[in-house]
Formats: structure tokens, C-alpha cells, sequence
């Protein structure tokens, strides 16, 4: 078993030296391609002056450069900090001087609309540009060409440098959609883990093609190349543009595996899919998947086993459902995952009784090591396990997710809401997966989202937004509708219905908070 990230390469190397690791448009690379590509990585930061738990940051679309830079970076016993590439220049800056970073790897484009902002962050050392570095307006010495063909460091300094399980390995930063972004530091047990328990349950195998197309900054995206190395497959990256482009690079490259957020399935169900699709499993998370989307995929991909996840940055996966329990507990995003203990509890920390709401906290060898520099956002997150092992002098932290769960007899969680996100109307708590859910079910919209917002009666009002299938929808045909399957504190006091498709955040998940935004003032009461 591998102890620290970068080992996969180098094992699946060892195993099947002539297997496709990667595959980065017309450039394809087996696994001694990958590790050999990855030691040059490591030589180029070390020449660069990267000392051992120093972070490296990567500013680059999915390419071979960008894994290369990580997971060399892991190998020469440092920390890598990927960045969304949709981030703007003062959200990159504001990443680079949160966590110190001492080297940036981005591309000459991506460093050109930079420049301004590097001023700001006095640790950054170096920058290693990919291809032909920017000559013109760029007098700062730090910056020098990313060298593909790096010397190899030799065995003994490597050596020097490694790591153990319990370093650092990444920090990922969360996309920000409520406040600054936070650095959630993972150690290489974090992520060993991690891989280890997704693809023990996908059953992952050297013949799977998994393809990539979240970002890599993302959890969810990197464990699509961590999980793939560890079993030996192929990781596929793809940059996309459309939706249809991932039709089109699933049957070109033959995929097995897709990972996908809610906002781009709804937009995948619909598309017409090959009748002899090579894809063998489907993973949904970062939010529910309506049931309509459910059974749309479903249909349209007969042959491919969906698992519905839960998950959440500071200990990267939860729970799933296996998909024999689709039909029987759709709603549900299943149990713990190997290796991890997710238990439901009150504010006092007791355990809730079946079927009594409470806040999911996750135990086990996934929780992070808490956020970068940020001792207060740390202590309320990761606190001490609820109920376990209280006599011990040093107490074993979980994460308390803030997220609201509910779980069954036979130990099925199910997804009731954020605690910010949770609207209360005269008294009651609604959830607005619940209401985002009605309105799916009325099979009127392709997209939908509920939130709260000030009310001088309710307190607060439920307010909808719906983007419909057809434009020329009447909003009364579904407020009729969400009359007829709601009780009336759940019923929308307010439906608009959208033009287009609704904002994202970076990570392709609907930015509830610039959705919500116009409609604060909208009862005569200002949040």
C-alpha cells in the first residue's frame, strides 16, 4: 500500500511500466512516461530553490504540466496548491500571499494577466512559466522558463526529501461563495485514503479510462487522477466547452468513468448518448441530483452504474449509495464510505434517534488537518469526535459538517440541508433541496433553486427560481404544481423564471449567494 500520493505513479510504473497513464489531447503518456515526466518536475523545483513543506502553486487548465507540477511537487517533499484556472487575478493573488506560496506555475497567457497582482505577495520566489516565457513588459527576475527536460534529481536527494504519510501533501481552496477562500490542508494519509476507499467501492481496475473533466482544484476533480493511478487505469483530462464535447470525448476515448456535478448531469441527461457507450459507472456530488435526473441518466445509460456521493472539502467523501439502492431509497446519499464513521448528532453532541434531524459529523483517516492559518474557521469546524474515546488526553478530531442530515433504521443518510442555507418560515425549518426537488418533479424546468429571504410576518420567505424547459412556461402551471406536493409553508411566496442558465461557482456548482443577492430587499427587509 502506498503511503504518500506521488507513490501511485511510481507503483503502477513498477507494476505496468507500458500502461496509458494520462492523456492530454494528442499527447499520451504510459506510466514510466508519467513518473519520468513527474522526476523532471521535482528536479525543476528543486533547482528553483523549493525547500521541504514549501507550497507550490499551479495556475494552469488540465494538462500534462499541471499533474507533472503536483505531483512533482509531492515528490520533492513539498505542498501543492492547485488554483481554479477561472479564478481572477486578485482571487489567485489572495491565494498566493494567504499560504505563503514560493513558486507559481502557470503558463505565459496566465501570467500576463497577473503581473499587477504579483506585487502583493512577498514570499513567491520564484515563477516557472510553461513554453516560451513573456519577455515584454516583464522585468521581475523571479520568473523563469518551466524546463520540460529538467535534470533528474538523484535517488539520495530524493530520499532527503520524502515525506511521510502525516505532512502536508495539498492545500485546496474552497471556491469562496461565502467569504474569502480557506485553505483546507491535507496530509498524504488525507488523500491516500481517500483514494483507497473510492476505489475499493468503484471497483476501479487497470482497464477503466476515467475522464476528467472537473477541476483539478477541486476534491472531487483531483481524487479523478488520484483514484485512477492508484488502480493503474488512465486518466483522461479534457478541457470542454459544451456539453455535447464530453458525449463526444467519452466515445472517442472510449471512457469507463465520469464524474460530474449536478448543474452539468442536468445538462448531460438530455443529450443523445451512444448506444454502445463504453461508460461502466457514473458518480454525482457536490450537491443532490434531483430524481427526475436520476431517472433520466438512468435511461439514457442503461449499462453505467450510478453512485450518488456526499462530500464535502474538509473530509473529502462521506458517503454513497450503492446503486442497487437507487430504486429503493433514491433520495439518499447512502452510508459511510469505507474506512470512515459518519454518525448524526444533536447541538450537545448525543446521538440522534432514526429519522431525527441532526448535523453529520465524519470521523476516520479523511478529516483534514483543519484551514490553513485560520486557527478560529479551524476550531469550529474540527472538534473532538462526538461520544469517542473521551478518556484519551489528546482527543480525536472530526469534522462537523454545519450540513443537516436525517438517518434511517438501517442506517441510510439523507440530505435535509446547510445549516445557512436552511429557510424558516413562521417556525418551520424547510429545506430547499426539498423545494428544488418539487419543482423537478413537475418535469416543467431544467433548473431550479430555492432559497430564503427577509420577511417583516414570516420571518422568512421562500423564494424560487426556475430556468424552464420551454420558454414560453406560465409561472401559475407551477406554482400549481408545487401547491399540489408541498405543504403551504414550503410553497414558493415568490417564483421567477430565468432566461438562462444560472451563474456557477468555479467548481461548476450554482452560486446560491448571487442568486439570492437581488431578491434580499424583496419583502421590504434587508438581511
Amino acid at each position: 500500500m502506498a503511503d504518500l500520493i506521488h507513490d501511485f505513479i511510481f507503483d503502477s510504473a513498477r507494476r505496468t511500466p507500458a500502461a496509458e497513464a494520462l492523456v492530454d489531447g494528442a499527447r499520451r503518456l504510459d506510466y514510466a512516461g508519467l513518473a519520468d515526466a513527474v522526476t523532471h518536475a521535482a528536479g525543476a523545483l528543486i533547482d528553483a530553490g523549493l525547500a521541504r513543506g514549501e507550497r507550490v502553486a499551479v495556475y494552469l487548465d488540465k494538462r500534462v504540466e499541471n499533474v507533472a507540477a503536483m505531483f512533482g511537487a509531492a515528490l520533492a517533499g513539498a505542498v501543492f496548491v492547485p488554483l481554479n484556472p477561472q479564478l481572477k487575478p486578485s482571487q489567485v493573488a489572495h491565494i498566493l500571499a494567504d499560504c505563503e506560496v514560493r513558486c507559481l506555475v502557470t503558463s505565459p497567457e496566465r501570467l500576463a494577466q497577473l503581473a499587477d497582482a504579483l506585487d502583493g505577495c512577498p514570499a513567491l520566489a520564484t515563477v516557472l512559466a510553461t513554453g516560451a516565457a513573456p519577455q515584454a513588459g516583464f522585468a521581475d527576475q523571479r520568473i523563469r522558463a518551466w524546463d520540460a527536460s529538467q535534470r533528474r534529481p538523484a535517488p539520495a536527494e530524493l530520499a532527503a526529501r520524502r515525506a511521510i504519510d502525516a505532512d502536508m501533501a495539498a492545500i485546496l481552496y474552497t471556491s469562496g461563495s461565502t467569504g474569502m477562500p480557506k485553505g483546507v490542508v491535507l496530509s498524504h494519509r488525507n488523500l491516500v485514503a481517500g483514494a483507497a476507499s473510492v476505489a475499493s467501492y468503484l471497483a476501479l481496475a487497470p482497464g477503466d479510462r476515467v475522464l476528467a473533466v472537473l477541476p483539478l482544484s477541486f476534491d472531487y476533480g483531483l481524487s479523478q487522477l488520484t483514484c485512477a493511478f492508484l488502480a493503474g487505469a488512465t486518466a483522461v483530462l479534457m478541457n470542454y466547452l459544451f456539453p455535447r464535447d464530453i458525449v463526444d470525448m467519452v466515445a472517442r476515448e472510449r471512457i469507463t468513468g465520469l464524474a460530474a456535478v449536478p448543474p452539468l448531469w442536468l445538462q448531460l441527461m438530455g443529450l443523445d448518448w451512444p448506444r454502445d457507450c463504453t461508460l461502466r459507472y457514473l458518480t454525482n456530488s457536490g450537491g443532490a441530483l434531483p430524481r427526475a435526473a436520476v431517472q433520466a441518466l438512468r435511461q439514457a445509460l442503461p449499462q453505467a452504474e450510478l453512485f450518488l456521493m456526499y462530500g464535502l472539502t474538509e473530509a473529502f467523501r462521506s458517503t454513497y449509495l450503492p446503486p442497487a439502492e437507487l430504486d429503493r431509497r433514491p433520495d439518499s446519499i447512502g452510508r459511510a464510505i469505507p474506512n470512515a464513521e459518519v454518525v448524526v448528532v444533536r447541538p450537545d453532541g448525543t446521538p440522534c434517534a432514526p429519522d431525527e434531524p441532526g448535523e453529520l459529523v465524519h470521523r476516520g483517516a479523511l478529516v483534514a488537518q483543519g484551514y490553513w492559518n485560520d486557527p478560529d474557521k479551524t476550531a469550529q469546524r474540527f472538534r473532538r469526535a462526538p461520544g469517542r474515546n473521551p478518556g484519551l488526553p489528546l482527543a480525536e478530531m472530526a469534522v462537523w459538517s454545519g450540513d443537516t442530515v436525517r438517518m434511517d433504521h438501517e442506517g441510510y443518510l439523507y440530505f435535509i440541508g446547510r445549516d445557512d442555507d436552511m429557510i424558516k418560515v413562521s417556525g418551520y425549518r424547510v429545506s430547499p433541496t426539498e423545494v428544488e426537488e418539487a419543482a423537478y418533479a413537475s418535469g416543467l424546468v431544467a433548473e431550479a433553486v430555492a432559497f430564503g429571504v427577509p420577511h417583516p410576518a414570516l420571518g422568512q420567505a421562500v423564494v424560487l427560481l426556475a430556468l424552464p424547459h420551454d420558454p414560453g412556461l406560465e409561472g401559475a402551471a407551477l406554482l400549481a404544481h408545487c401547491r399540489r406536493s408541498l405543504p403551504a409553508w414550503m410553497v414558493p411566496a415568490h417564483l421567477a423564471l430565468a432566461g438562462q442558465a444560472f451563474p456557477r461557482n468555479p467548481n461548476g456548482k450554482l452560486d446560491r449567494k448571487q442568486l439570492r443577492q437581488p431578491y434580499l430587499n424583496l419583502f421590504g427587509s434587508i438581511a
